[in-house]
């Protein structure tokens, strides 16, 4: 029997490329290469079923996509995970030195949705009593996935052609809450800081406390090929878990990354994250990431219930 040909559309990270070059392939699929794109053009597009058969998806829109009944499910394979203190930018000049330091203020976004942007609301409100609905809101571009805002919650847009890393450069915005570096702050401009400046050992102390390296993207299937094809999920499970294992092995070797400290910091990811911390699957740990997902998603008015994960998964 020929194999099942699925377009597969995911980031070029270390631990999913020995799959989309062909090195590790899943047993009974032939992967058929899809267009190289961004991660918001690849989130835009599967929220619009003009995607792909497999796809990395942002966890906040996939949540958002099943409350809305969508035909696609997820297997619980996490391909990004990303702590978010050190992703919360301020304009220095305004005088933010702490989380409450937010109320009231303008804060930008490329949208309202990402998961970056959904996990650091949720912490500032969970952990800093900041809630969302204290700030006003200005966005870039559509959201993936439609919603109405809750009330109170203000979403403005920026004027046409604006940089959003310009306006917070500019104190036109006050912060920015982004999945990405503002181009400002890589440049060492001094007018563009972050809230958490000592973020690394912020972050550490929240795994520490907590247990959660926060999981961004899950990876979702087209529904009609789970249910005419079963097996595909376990089959995609098992490819991306051989891959991680090959990239697990590729960087513990010195020569491979270009940072004089990189066996340093590799030795301090093992000890404190533990030796998987890119691990797939539906273990204690990784429940209690994804509920606190889920429940920041339906805090800030972006799925109507919460639901169990295992509607959310299939393997």
């Amino acid at each position: 029997m020929a194999d099942l040909k699925l377009t597969l559309a995911t980031g070029d990270y270390e631990i999913t490329r020995p799959i989309t070059e062909g090195r590790v392939r899943a047993e009974g699929i032939e992967f058929v290469p899809a267009p190289d794109v961004g991660s918001r053009e690849r989130h835009w597009a599967m929220a619009r079923g003009e995607g792909f058969d497999v796809c990395e998806f942002n966890a906040a829109a996939y949540f958002m996509a099943r409350d809305r009944n969508y035909p696609i499910t997820a297997i619980p394979v996490y391909t990004h995970r990303r702590f978010r203190h050190s992703f919360v930018f301020v304009n220095t000049s305004k005088g933010i030195e702490q989380p409450k330091d937010l109320v009231g203020k303008r804060v930008g976004g490329t949208n309202f949705t990402p998961a970056g942007n959904v996990w650091a609301r949720g912490i500032l409100q969970e952990r800093y009593g900041v809630d969302f609905r204290d700030m006003i809101w200005v966005t870039e571009r559509d959201e993936d996935v439609d919603f109405t805002p809750v009330p109170g919650l203000r979403i403005e847009r920026c004027p046409k052609g604006a940089s959003l890393d310009d306006m917070l450069a500019e104190g036109e915005l006050d912060a920015m809450i982004s999945p990405e570096f503002p181009a400002p702050l890589l440049r060492g401009d001094p007018r563009v800081g972050r809230l958490f400046r000592d973020y690394k050992n912020v972050e550490l102390d929240y795994f520490r406390e907590t247990g959660i390296f926060p999981i961004m993207h899950v990876t979702v299937v087209r529904q009609e090929i789970v249910d005419k094809h079963p097996w595909v999920p376990a089959s995609l499970i098992r490819a991306f878990d051989e891959a991680k294992a090959i990239a697990y092995r590729r960087v513990a070797n010195p020569r491979v990354n270009p940072l004089a400290f990189w066996s340093w910091a590799l030795e301090e990811q093992n000890e404190i994250l533990g030796r998987d911390p890119w691990e797939y699957g539906l273990s204690a740990a990784n429940r209690t990431n994804l509920e606190t997902a889920i429940r920041y998603t339906h805090m800030q008015g972006l799925i109507s219930r919460i639901p169990q994960i295992e509607e959310l998964f299939v393997s």
